[in-house]
């Protein structure tokens, strides 16, 4: 009987920003998915390589370079497909390169992803099925990646520790963050724990209970 859990994960920050790349994998198969590979693909890949883990797609959440900047590079080196995030984010794709100059992220590229994701599809990385949710607010085309049996949502820069995504970008809508958050999200449960964009994970239970921005007692 194998006592591992279905699911795996190791949170990789990169580039400057520290953004929370993870990789993320099936234990029996030992196939896995970078999520948001912004950057820093030398030191993504001497992960999965010390977790024995053979990358078998890349799975997006949004636009913004600082998640996505070096993922047609890395799909490129690994000859995998790049999946998600919805095709509302195009625009900032496209602008992967005069970004990359901008925000000090050199080599940042444009690329077309091999499956565009929408609200209920789901994706396969082994034998796992995560669901897509897609949360708009931060970018338009933002999505989220849930995986119900172990309780655990990636979740980009919808949520985080304290705090919310920006909604100040071109195309932003705070109020349809709000929405996404609590329409979306919330139904997971309580118990759902997420890895963030940027910083310390959480769980949907202490953010409805302590964020500023999203808690209960805030919206009612």
């Amino acid at each position: 009987m194998d006592a591992r859990p279905p699911l795996q994960a190791v949170i990789v920050p990169v580039t400057t920003l520290q953004q929370n790349c993870t990789l993320l994998w099936c234990t029996r198969t030992m196939r896995g998915a970078f999520t948001d590979p912004g950057g820093d693909i030398d030191r993504l890949m001497a992960v999965a390589n010390k977790q024995g883990v053979t990358v078998e797609k890349l799975l997006i959440t949004h636009g913004h370079i600082d998640h996505c900047g070096l993922a047609g590079v890395l799909a490129e080196k690994l000859g995998v497909p790049i999946e998600g995030p919805h095709p509302a984010d195009k625009f900032w794709i496209d602008q992967a390169p005069q970004n990359g100059a901008k925000y000090g992220l050199p080599g940042a590229t444009a690329f077309t992803p091999d499956r565009w994701l929408f609200d209920g599809d789901q994706v396969t990385v082994g034998d796992l099925t995560l669901d897509v949710y897609h949360c708009p607010g931060h970018t338009p085309g933002h999505v989220v990646f849930h995986h119900g049996a172990s309780n655990l949502a990636i979740v980009g820069d919808v949520l985080f520790q304290g705090s919310i995504g920006r909604t100040d970008f071109p195309r932003g809508n705070h109020q349809d963050l709000i929405s996404a958050i609590t329409t979306k999200l919330w139904p997971l449960g309580d118990a759902t724990a997420f890895v963030p964009g940027h910083g310390p994970m959480s769980t949907f239970a202490a953010e409805r209970r302590h964020n500023p921005y999203v808690a209960d007692a805030v919206l009612r």
